[in-house]
Protein backbone atom coordinates (compact mmCIF):
# COMPACT_ATOMS: atom_id res chain seq x y z
CA UNK A 1 0.00 0.00 0.00
CA UNK A 2 1.20 3.50 -0.79
CA UNK A 3 2.67 5.34 2.16
CA UNK A 4 3.02 8.73 0.53
CA UNK A 5 2.04 10.66 -2.57
CA UNK A 6 4.26 13.10 -4.45
CA UNK A 7 1.91 15.48 -6.27
CA UNK A 8 4.33 16.44 -9.10
CA UNK A 9 6.67 13.56 -9.89
CA UNK A 10 8.62 15.67 -12.40
CA UNK A 11 10.29 17.42 -9.46
CA UNK A 12 12.37 14.26 -8.92
CA UNK A 13 15.11 13.12 -11.30
CA UNK A 14 16.46 9.69 -12.14
CA UNK A 15 13.27 7.89 -13.18
CA UNK A 16 13.71 4.59 -15.03
CA UNK A 17 11.48 2.22 -16.95
CA UNK A 18 11.76 -1.53 -17.00
CA UNK A 19 14.26 -2.94 -19.47
CA UNK A 20 11.29 -4.89 -20.83
CA UNK A 21 9.52 -1.65 -21.85
CA UNK A 22 9.62 -0.69 -25.49
CA UNK A 23 10.68 2.70 -26.79
CA UNK A 24 7.16 3.50 -28.06
CA UNK A 25 4.65 5.53 -26.06
CA UNK A 26 2.98 2.49 -24.53
CA UNK A 27 1.65 2.07 -21.04
CA UNK A 28 4.62 1.96 -18.68
CA UNK A 29 5.39 2.76 -15.11
CA UNK A 30 8.62 4.32 -13.99
CA UNK A 31 10.36 3.91 -10.65
CA UNK A 32 12.97 5.95 -8.83
CA UNK A 33 15.77 4.24 -6.91
CA UNK A 34 17.33 5.65 -3.78
CA UNK A 35 14.45 7.80 -2.51
CA UNK A 36 14.59 8.13 1.30
CA UNK A 37 10.89 7.35 1.80
CA UNK A 38 10.71 4.18 -0.31
CA UNK A 39 10.09 3.50 -3.99
CA UNK A 40 8.25 6.22 -5.95
CA UNK A 41 6.22 4.92 -8.92
CA UNK A 42 4.66 7.08 -11.66
CA UNK A 43 2.85 6.73 -14.97
CA UNK A 44 5.36 7.38 -17.76
CA UNK A 45 2.67 9.06 -19.87
CA UNK A 46 2.05 11.65 -17.14
CA UNK A 47 5.48 12.72 -15.86
CA UNK A 48 4.05 15.82 -14.12
CA UNK A 49 1.34 13.79 -12.42
CA UNK A 50 1.52 12.16 -9.02
CA UNK A 51 3.84 9.40 -7.87
CA UNK A 52 2.94 6.85 -5.24
CA UNK A 53 5.72 6.03 -2.79
CA UNK A 54 5.70 2.42 -1.61
CA UNK A 55 7.60 0.99 1.34
CA UNK A 56 10.63 -0.95 0.11
CA UNK A 57 9.47 -4.30 1.50
CA UNK A 58 6.05 -3.91 -0.13
CA UNK A 59 7.67 -3.04 -3.48
CA UNK A 60 10.08 -5.99 -3.23
CA UNK A 61 7.15 -8.36 -2.55
CA UNK A 62 5.26 -6.96 -5.53
CA UNK A 63 8.23 -7.40 -7.88
CA UNK A 64 8.86 -10.97 -6.68
CA UNK A 65 5.17 -11.85 -7.18
CA UNK A 66 5.35 -10.50 -10.75
CA UNK A 67 8.45 -12.57 -11.49
CA UNK A 68 6.74 -15.73 -10.20
CA UNK A 69 3.57 -15.13 -12.21
CA UNK A 70 5.48 -14.59 -15.48
CA UNK A 71 7.55 -17.78 -15.36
Amino acid sequence: MAKHIISDASLLTGWRKSSHSGSDAGSCVEVLDGHPSGVPVRDSKDPHGPALVFQCDAWDSFVEALKESCV
